[in-house]
């Protein structure tokens, strides 16, 4: 699902952008989650580069570690301002990430202005990251 969401002219001058879509948790989910947000960036205008990196990172894991068979992970980019947030939700709550647990996170650590995790609703979790893009 795509969508594209405008604020009310008295809160931001510029709209907000929504992409969302459910993917396998499989290798093949984790690389169409990359080349859906590659797509989604480019038709924003958005740089592609780190947030490309980012994406692959988080979809990976979520395949890899977050994999409950039978449920999708959640692929979610918004702009907001000159921020944007790319969140990668999965059905495995129980296992929450740790810096310096693998590459990957070490790699989002090193490219996002800034990354966490959001529980719930169980059995979910979110990972997320933020960058600063139209700012820069």
């Amino acid at each position: 699902m795509n969508r594209e969401i405008t604020a009310p002219e008295n809160q931001l001058s510029s709209p907000i952008r929504n992409f969302t879509v459910l993917l396998s948790p499989t290798p093949r989910g984790a690389r169409l989650a990359r080349l859906l947000s590659t797509e989604q960036l480019r038709t924003w205008g958005l740089p592609l580069h780190p947030a490309d990196h980012i994406v692959a990172e988080l979809a990976a894991n979520a395949a890899t570690h977050g994999r409950v068979p039978g449920r999708d992970f959640r692929l979610t980019l918004y702009v907001v301002g000159d921020t944007l947030r790319i969140e990668v939700t999965d059905t495995r709550g129980d296992r929450l990430p740790r810096l310096g647990s693998g590459r990957g996170l070490l790699l989002v650590d090193a490219l996002a202005d800034r990354w966490g995790v959001a529980p719930g609703p169980h059995p979910r979790k979110t990972i997320w990251a933020e960058l600063n893009t139209l700012g820069a």
